[in-house]
């Protein structure tokens, strides 16, 4: 799949500019195995870089024009470097110039010709957005020799996200995008970016992802909407303890002696999110004990709390975590990504894979009329240069 897709880009590549591409990088989607909207609320979270790619061709040009050719969606973008960046009505590129921006102030002054495509699904919440700017930032430091570390190509997609794209995300799905190592999970402390690799050895089950093919965009799923409500919330957390300085210093106990000033909807906001936290590091003690029991289950208890209490799924999502549920081979279902569709992770025995897959098609396809897409995924390095090219 890997190889087939950087041939696809190469040959694309040789269409568009008469000659091969000097070089290639991968830069991968991401799974969260658990801690979910926690990574903007100074929590933990437990990502992985996974074996979905954007596959990036590139030659060096002789000026400061870029030319960016997104195979998949046939379209093409050129801009000059010396020109001032700002956003534009392609939302794909605006992903890419807010990187560029912040590559111009360190030093990138020289262009280069770029065709980019991808096996990352869109809309299913394996953030191809980040694998799309952190895979930008990676090549250009590269070629260009910019001198930056992988946190501040993490930041610098992130920083995109906020300042070109208007989605005021963490720092996860960058972070995982580039540092993701193969078969090992990471868990990340989204305060001070310290992190931890578990070894991902998941022995006789297997990770499956049901793609909802309900689309979404953080943009428009009420994303901002959720940030704004905590921080309403934490606001009045501090008024009354004033030793809480975030999320991760807030017990259950506090919460819930301040539910009448929270008000019904904020303190549901909140409840989620200091449960969620206390849920990342029971899972970590969970994967290094080999405990996948309680590991599914943790899963489990997240989605409960993303559909009541945070309100970011929808009936498509509930309908394929409970119908997961229901499965003697599987541990644990939750939603995964943002929300408001995208895709549920499940945790379920090796080789029951298939089965399963066809009993819940069928059911989805009766109950909503939609054709549901399955990933089995691996756990994979983060974003790196293509060596055998």
């Amino acid at each position: 799949m890997k190889k087939k897709l950087i041939q696809h880009t190469s040959e694309h590549f040789k269409k568009v500019f008469h000659k091969a591409p000097e070089h290639l990088f991968l830069s991968p989607g991401r799974i969260n195995i658990i801690g979910e909207h926690v990574d903007y609320n100074d929590g933990f979270v437990m990502p992985a870089a996974i074996n979905k790619y954007i596959c990036f061709a590139i030659s060096k040009n002789a000026d400061s024009h870029i030319t960016l050719v997104a195979q998949d969606l046939d379209e093409t973008y050129q801009l000059d470097l010396n020109d001032e960046l700002k956003p534009v009505d392609k939302m794909w590129v605006n992903y890419i110039l807010g990187a560029l921006h912040q590559l111009k102030a360190k030093g990138l002054n020289q262009g280069c010709s770029i065709v980019f495509s991808s096996t990352i699904p869109m809309g299913a919440g394996l953030s191809s957005s980040a694998a799309l700017e952190c895979g930008i930032a990676y090549a250009m430091n590269k070629l260009f020799d910019l001198g930056l570390t992988k946190q501040e190509i993490a930041l610098i997609g992130q920083q995109s996200e906020h300042t070109f794209v208007g989605v005021n995300c963490g720092i996860m799905d960058q972070f995982a995008s580039v540092f993701g190592k193969k078969n090992k999970v990471i868990k990340l402390d989204c305060n001070t970016l310290e992190y931890e690799y578990y070894q991902a050895d998941f022995k006789k089950y297997s990770l499956l992802l049901l793609d909802s093919n309900v689309k979404h965009t953080h943009l428009t799923s009420g994303y901002n909407v959720r940030r704004q409500e905590v921080e309403r919330g934490l606001a009045i957390i501090k008024q009354h303890f004033p030793e809480v300085k975030t999320f991760r210093d807030c017990q259950e106990i506090m919460l819930l002696g301040l539910k009448e000033q929270l008000g019904e909807t904020i303190f549901k906001r909140c409840h989620f999110v200091v449960k969620e936290i206390q849920r990342v590091q029971e899972a970590a003690e969970a994967i290094n004990r080999s405990d996948f029991k309680k590991l599914g289950q943790l899963l489990s208890e997240t989605h409960q709390g993303l559909s009541e209490e945070y309100e970011v799924s929808c009936p498509e999502i509930d309908f394929l975590v409970h119908a997961l549920k229901e499965e003697k081979s599987v541990l644990g279902a939750r939603m995964m990504g943002g929300g408001f569709g995208g895709c549920s992770i499940n945790l379920i025995e090796k080789g029951s894979e298939k089965e399963v897959i066809n009993k819940v098609t069928k059911q989805y396809r009766n109950q909503f009329g939609i054709q549901l897409k399955a990933y089995k995924v691996k756990i994979s390095k983060g974003t790196t240069k293509y060596k055998n090219n």
